[in-house]
């Protein structure tokens, strides 16, 4: 099996259908020997791009929970971003940073990658993205602080409309001990250091 065949939900043969009239209305033949498969591969694609909706970020985050002393910043920095915009439906991508600061409790650091992928997998605005992977690790955790920025670049922006080729967007939210300005400098600091190179 196809691994992306995993994602196939109900509904794909209807999707496929709105698929094939998009495209003849668009001026197109979906009966020309390249467009022939088309409409369902979009329906396909369309799922896995939207599987988010199918998954449970908080329950991946409680499937690895560990009782754990340690206090400090735990950073999951560089987490790879693809999100559909729900504006026009064209992709925005870039890099995730997530801290969180443990109270009793650490995850599995693929954890928090897999939270960001659940969340990036529907559609979406930045801001809220952003907002609901705080969210998600704060109320799952519990922990002391949780703050996340999000670096993206959109291609409603790149393709069409004002076309800015290299404009990149900002998004930050945080919670608990990030609210103090000392701690979310030295989280920014850390994000701007070069990483070790292992």
């Amino acid at each position: 099996m196809i691994e992306t065949e995993i994602y196939v939900r109900e509904g794909v043969d209807e999707l496929a259908a709105h698929y094939r009239a998009a495209i003849q209305l668009l001026g197109e033949d979906p009966d020309r020997e390249g467009l022939q498969k088309t409409p369902m591969r979009m329906a396909k694609a369309m799922q896995v791009l939207t599987r988010g909706y199918s998954q449970d970020p908080h329950k991946v985050l409680t499937d690895a929970l560990f009782a754990e002393k340690y206090n400090q910043m735990v950073i999951v920095k560089d987490i790879d971003v693809f999100s559909l915009c729900e504006h026009h439906m064209l992709p925005f991508y870039g890099k995730a940073h997530v801290a969180y600061i443990p109270n009793g409790y650490i995850t599995g650091l693929s954890k928090i990658a897999r939270v960001v992928d659940i969340y990036s997998h529907r559609l979406q605005v930045q801001e809220r993205l952003t907002q609901q992977i705080k969210d998600c690790i704060q109320q799952t955790l519990k922990p002391l602080g949780v703050m996340v920025v999000i670096e993206a670049k959109h291609m409603c922006m790149q393709m069409r409309g004002i076309e800015k080729q290299n404009a990149i967007t900002t998004t930050s939210d945080f919670s608990g001990a990030f609210n103090q300005a000392k701690t979310r400098e030295e989280f920014m600091n850390l994000l701007r250091g070069e990483s070790k190179r292992i």
